[in-house]
């Protein structure tokens, strides 16, 4: 199991281009034997960002998720009492970030490597 930061989840889809290819790799492994983790609060920064016009998709937002979550390898992971508490106490120094935060939470929690392009995040 991996665990999908927002835009690695989005250029996987929409512009697997942009993805490293030790992303890409690791994603693939994944597909073929294993689960993709996206936390649903990358849902909510992806309708964020849409609503807020500096994100375009080809289809309807919802019509997008439904299309992402029936896809076999993919699960969701709400965001639960233990993963939220967790992101407030991350140890050493975290941005602010409460999406990054729930999704490195999310990462922790579940024991498994998140893959980012974000450096706040690779830092940390």
């Amino acid at each position: 199991m991996i665990v999908l930061e927002t835009h690695i989840w989005l250029w996987w889809l929409s512009n697997p281009e942009k993805l490293s290819v030790k992303a890409a790799q690791a994603i693939n492994k994944e597909v073929i034997g294993g689960e993709v983790a996206i936390s649903s609060i990358s849902t909510w920064e992806i309708a964020m960002l849409i609503d807020k016009g500096r994100l375009k998709l080809s289809m309807d937002v919802s019509d997008w998720m439904r299309k992402t979550g029936a896809l076999p390898f993919i699960k969701f992971f709400p965001v639960d009492n233990t993963i939220a508490l967790r992101s407030v106490v991350l140890p050493g120094e975290f941005h602010p970030d409460p999406a990054d935060r729930i999704i490195v939470s999310t990462a922790m929690t579940l024991g498994a490597p998140l893959i980012t392009k974000d450096d706040k995040i690779l830092n940390y």
